[in-house]
């Protein structure tokens, strides 16, 4: 539960306006399937012991287009030549509510829900006695579990168009959903829009924010609003009126879109969706607090001045980095020691504690590595390719930097340190989501590295994102952020590649393959096979799935390796043919990634069944061969289609510094851009400069085009 939404585990009663842009459809129909999603949650929380008041929208719409179809149909010839006069909204009114309400009531009859219809007026509520009864009524209605419906009745209403004067005592269905919300003492309103929420700009355009809470003193006046609703009176800026009036009050509102599947049931699940009004916003909220957007757009402008840096500034940016971290050692293991503890004390899984901790000896292994990439060939602005293309005008392919990363990962807090170094070396910006666990490493290593980054380059290079709600907003931002790098599970990698426009890349799953060929060594297939399993079990590079050629099983030397590893401690599962001959449980499936001291085995008839079985229930990560027979082993490193492929050594080499990157930022299994470990170049892209003396193309004509490879210089 977002702690800003925290309230709603006390809300009871809640008042929900549907305006007439969620409950039709473009063409003024009724939208039918949206409108009965909606209801399908409200009887879902009416259940659950939730008072729910609906106030709708609507009428005049649905009526207008009854009547125009009745008057089409009644019409002769020569009536339609005429010009057509504007129909009577309150005759629209008056036929549409009818149709509404009689949708209302079948929707509600197949949830098994009794609905009630009360049309109200403005001159009503000038009725003190008015008041009192609408109260004991609506609670007699309540106590029975109906929901009320509430209607302006615009049949009769004696307020004239147009309404922009907001005059009286409510003067459209945003303000009378308000009104009730304090008239009846509800705990909660929720206005249903046809966007997400209230945006700092028009929410088309792609630079506007979502404002998850609104605060009075910093938004108001600031917000541009743009044109009112395609079909009802108002628009956002009448929604706004209208929850500024409740929320202060005392009624919290939500601006929330009627579009998006289950959102009221996010709402009162604590979910941070929509747009929040609360009287005491001010207090929890700083008026500093910077947005998604800001966030990247100051990392990209940080990165154009880090790009504008000489080799030698950039050199020296990492090697302050290495020393930064390595004079805060104790600083940051403190703060690590103290993760550790509350995952510990949370009950966390142990292979998730594994990966949170800093062994001693890690941050020093995380400064050399930074002064390897420091080391390294200047990456950016190298000139792949020089190409004459024709007399005096020369091509030039050259290496250049992404732009802004966002890497969202796990557990890991020496990530965030790998990721860095890597951004800094090629010349990106970075934004950064760790895992909750490590939330005190995280700050502690992103303090150190953005005080080790020079006032000429900016400490907003690297932003480190707190908050997980902050994601969804990161991944609209396709016109800033140029890729996205997801390191975790293999459900955070699938809700990421499904939740962005953004290129993503990473892995999903690290299902890796040791195949054992009856031409191994046996010597030294059982130190591969211990050490890609034990050495450290929660890595996406240690070993999940052990193939062994049939041979062995009849020879013992199965049975070797088996002893070896339930020595160590691994628990084992066999596919169908190793289960009854070990005795061992049988894996509920070949695709599972166990990141502990557990794994797979079964048997092969030989290394084209290995190679198969690999390509079925493999993730292409990482998979390796153990064999004598160098025919079979070029046959399995040639076949088998991974990101990596090793012949008589572990898996766990599969590593961005121990292939000599320096660092890593992750594992690719992608077949585009970057594959295996992702390392400076997998963060550049390419881009041409043209160098030329006035040449033009006309059509070609005179143009004599030689191509000439000019080679580098």
């Amino acid at each position: 539960m977002d702690p800003t939404r925290a309230f709603v585990k006390n809300v009871k009663r809640v008042v929900i306006k549907v305006g007439t842009a969620v409950v039709t459809r473009d063409d003024g129909r009724l939208a039918v399937g949206r409108v009965g999603a909606i209801f399908e949650q409200l009887e879902g929380l009416n259940s659950q012991g939730f008072e729910i008041i609906l106030v709708t929208s609507g009428a005049v719409g649905a009526g207008r287009q009854r009547l125009k179809y009745r008057r089409l149909i009644n019409s002769s010839f020569a009536d339609l030549q005429k010009p057509q006069v504007e129909l009577d909204g309150k005759a629209c009114a008056a036929v549409g509510q009818n149709g509404l309400m009689a949708l209302y009531d079948n929707l509600f009859s197949q949830l098994d829900i009794t609905s009630s219809q009360i049309l109200v007026t403005d001159n009503d509520f000038k009725c003190q006695d008015f008041r009192v009864q609408l109260s004991q009524t609506v609670n007699s209605l309540l106590a029975l579990r109906s929901i009320p419906i509430f209607n302006e009745n615009d049949a009769i209403s004696t307020r004239r168009a147009p309404y922009e004067d907001s005059s009286g005592i409510f003067w459209d269905n945003d303000s009378l959903a308000a009104l009730l919300a304090l008239e009846l003492k509800a705990d909660l309103l929720v206005l249903l829009s046809d966007v997400e929420g209230l945006y700092s700009g028009p929410p088309s355009d792609p630079r506007s924010k979502l404002i998850h809470t609104y605060i009075k003193e910093k938004h108001e006046g600031a917000i541009m609003f743009g044109d009112k609703s395609r079909v009802g009176r108002g628009g956002m800026n009448a929604k706004v009126k209208a929850a500024l009036n409740a929320a202060y009050a005392g009624t919290p509102v939500i601006i929330s879109s009627g579009f998006v599947a289950n959102n009221i049931t996010k709402v009162l699940s604590g979910e941070r969706v929509g747009t929040l009004f609360h009287e005491d916003a001010h207090l929890w909220l700083p008026f500093t607090d910077v947005g998604s957007r800001e966030m990247a757009v100051a990392a990209r402008e940080c990165s154009r001045k880090l790009q504008g840096l000489s080799s030698e500034d950039l050199v020296k940016i990492l090697l302050d980095v290495a020393d930064a971290l390595e004079a805060n050692e104790s600083s940051i293991m403190a703060e690590n020691d103290a993760d550790v503890a509350a995952a510990e004390s949370t009950g966390y899984d142990k292979a998730l504690v594994s990966r949170l901790a800093l062994k001693p000896g890690k941050i020093s292994a995380l400064a050399k590595s930074i002064r390897t990439l420091a080391d390294m060939e200047e990456p950016v602005g190298r000139i792949l390719k020089r190409t004459e293309i024709a007399d005096g005008l020369v091509l030039e392919k050259t290496s250049c930097s992404l732009g802004v990363l966002l890497v969202v990962f796990e557990s890991r807090p020496d990530a965030l340190v790998q990721i860095a170094s890597l951004a800094i070396r090629s010349g990106n910006g970075l934004l950064l989501k760790g895992g909750k666990e490590a939330m005190r490493s995280n700050a502690i290593l992103h303090k150190v590295i953005s005080e080790a980054i020079p006032e000429t380059v900016g400490d907003k290079l690297i932003g480190l994102v707190t908050s997980r709600e902050e994601i969804s907003d990161l991944l609209k931002l396709d016109d800033v952020i140029d890729l996205v790098i997801p390191r975790g599970s293999n459900k955070l990698v699938s809700q990421i590649k499904n939740s962005t426009k953004i290129p993503v890349l990473g892995h999903a799953d690290g299902i890796c393959h040791i195949y054992v060929d009856k031409s191994a060594d046996m010597g030294m297939a059982k130190h591969i096979v211990l050490d890609g399993k034990i050495d450290y079990p929660a890595a996406c590079n240690a070993m999940e799935t052990l193939l062994v050629h049939e041979d062995l099983s009849s020879n013992g030397e199965l049975q070797k390796l088996v002893d070896e590893l339930q020595l160590e401690g691994v628990t084992l599962f066999g596919g169908p043919r190793v289960s009854c001959f070990l005795n061992i449980p049988e894996a509920q499936s070949f695709h599972h990634e166990y990141s502990s001291r557990a794994c797979t085995i079964e048997i092969v008839s030989d290394v084209h069944d290995a190679i198969d079985h690999i390509h079925k229930y493999g993730s292409a990560h990482t998979d390796c061969i153990v064999a004598e027979d160098h025919e079979v082993a070029e046959l399995f490193l040639n076949q088998v289609d991974s990101a990596a492929v090793f012949h008589n050594a572990s898996t766990r080499f599969c590593d961005g510094a121990r292939f000599g990157l320096g660092a890593e930022v992750g594992i690719s299994t992608s077949r585009i851009h970057a594959r295996g470990p992702v390392g400076v170049e997998g963060l550049l892209t390419t881009r041409w400069i043209l160098r030329g003396n006035g040449q033009v193309v006309d059509g070609d004509k005179g143009v004599n085009y030689t191509h000439k490879n000019l080679g580098l210089e």
